[in-house]
Order: structure tokens, then C-alpha cells, then sequence
């Protein structure tokens, strides 16, 4: 009796695992099926530089803002950066994006990312300490506003096979 119950025990037990198995491989077949996967993550600033004012912020971006995403694009920290200027249909639109893209939300560095500490040594390195930086950024505020920062994830449509 003691054989019969282990043998009907280890018979389930395979079982389950078999229908484990088709439910995992399953659920990765539903992923497929989706017809994308996550892509790079694109950080958004959304700038409106004061009127007559657009010449010094631009010598801040090309002196500063630029140099810096280099050099935490050579550092493996972005895979991209990018200035728009923009005509806005009213005074309180942006006239000015910035974008920084990151290999994928893993990657991302913004406040609340995993790679914040690393991204805050590259602008210590190439530009100042976070105190200086944050007296410069009074400077830069009287000249523009920050109206918001949005994420972007891009999604990769997968190729028909």
C-alpha cells in the first residue's frame, strides 16, 4: 500500500511538473505573440528659455549639458542625446527639448533610476560637485523653466518571420 502511495505521489508530482513546464513555455509563446519588445528609454526635458535669452542658454547646452552626455555616453551610461528647438503655439510651451536615451529602464538614470549614483559622478567629473552644479542651475533658472521631464520606451516591432 505504502508503494502504491508513493509511486501515485511521484506520478503527480511528474505531471505537474510537465504541465508547469507547457504553462511557462506557454506564457513565453503569449510574449512572443505580442509582436514587440521593450527598446531604449528616452528622457524628455521640457524647456522654455525666456525670451532673448536663447543664445546664453544654447552656450550653456553646447558647453556644459553636450560635453557631459558625451562623456557619459562614452562611459556606457546613454546611448544617445539630443537638443530640439521647437516654435510653440503659446508663451508657456516649450521652445527647447533636450533628450538623453538609455539602452533600457535597467539603464536609466534619472532620479529614481538604478544608475542615478553613476550618472552624478560622470557630472562631477566633467562639470563640478553637486553644490556647484546646484548654485548653477539658480543661474540657469532665472533664463528658463523646466515645464517637466516624461519618459519614453520605445517599442520594437519584431520583424515577420
Amino acid at each position: 500500500m505504502m508503494k502504491m502511495m508513493a509511486l501515485l505521489i511521484a506520478l503527480f508530482a511528474f505531471v505537474s511538473g510537465a504541465n508547469a513546464s507547457d504553462n511557462a513555455s506557454n506564457k513565453a509563446d503569449a510574449r512572443n505573440d505580442r509582436g514587440f519588445t521593450y527598446g531604449p528609454v528616452t528622457e524628455v526635458d521640457y524647456i522654455h528659455v525666456n525670451y532673448g535669452h536663447f543664445d546664453e542658454y544654447m552656450a550653456w547646452v553646447t558647453s556644459t549639458w553636450a560635453p557631459t552626455m558625451e562623456a557619459a555616453k562614452k562611459a556606457g551610461l546613454i546611448i544617445d542625446y539630443k537638443a530640439f528647438q521647437s516654435a510653440p503655439k503659446s508663451p508657456d510651451e516649450p521652445n527647447v527639448y533636450l533628450e538623453i536615451t538609455y539602452k533600457n529602464m535597467a539603464a536609466y538614470a534619472g532620479d529614481i533610476g538604478d544608475r542615478a549614483d553613476a550618472f552624478e559622478a560622470v557630472t562631477e567629473k566633467v562639470i563640478c560637485s553637486a553644490a556647484c552644479q546646484n548654485q548653477a542651475r539658480v543661474h540657469r533658472n532665472e533664463i528658463r523653466k523646466v515645464l517637466g521631464t516624461e519618459l519614453r520606451r520605445e517599442l520594437v516591432f519584431d520583424t515577420p518571420r
